[in-house]
């Protein structure tokens, strides 16, 4: 059993971009239907950051898709991508500011797609706020990465030069590098 406690609700009621950064060297956890617990460290992270980014989904303002992403967070926000891939996203900020921060990769997962398949996450999770009561939760980091990296997003070209190139996503390059 892990002596590590689950991050606070307070902890995702900062700026997007803040919470992305800081959710590196935190532990994803999801309690599997056989009861056990799987924990992954996260080690990339991108931030969405309200209806003026261009990549954002609530740059077309609140639809039934991104009402999630209006409420406070701490909330699951999980969306079909393509038809095929999970996306598990983390609401931030107060009620009210649809933002968002996409989990990109654990220690054991590299890519969005890939993680939410290895850990059985889908559309049931949309809504649901992070608690291991509701099966999905993170938890305070052990340490913190010993350098962190930034740079453009994944697959936003669509959102024009400007946003598409804002360093919006976080990463560190080894789990073993947390101090």
């Amino acid at each position: 059993m892990s002596k590590l406690q689950p991050v606070k609700s307070e902890f995702f009621l900062s700026d997007v971009k803040k919470v992305a950064r800081e959710l590196l060297g935190t532990t994803l956890c999801i309690r599997q239907k056989c009861g056990s617990i799987f924990r992954s460290v996260i080690n990339e992270t991108e931030a969405y950051d309200g209806e003026k980014d261009l990549a954002c989904h609530a740059s077309k303002g609140r639809t039934v898709r991104t009402s999630v992403m209006y409420e406070m967070g701490g909330v699951c926000y999980v969306y079909l991508c393509y038809g095929m891939h999970w996306m598990l996203n983390v609401v931030t900020c107060e009620e009210g500011y649809p933002a968002a921060v996409l989990i990109r990769g654990t220690e054991d997962f590299k890519g969005p797609g890939r993680l939410t398949k290895g850990l059985g996450v889908t559309g049931s999770f949309n809504g649901n706020n992070l608690h291991p009561q509701n099966s999905l939760w993170i938890e305070e980091s052990e340490g913190k990465p010993q350098q962190i990296f930034a740079g453009p997003r994944i697959g936003v070209d669509y959102a024009g030069p400007e946003w598409s190139q804002k360093p919006y996503r976080f990463w560190f390059s080894n789990c073993r590098g947390i101090v």
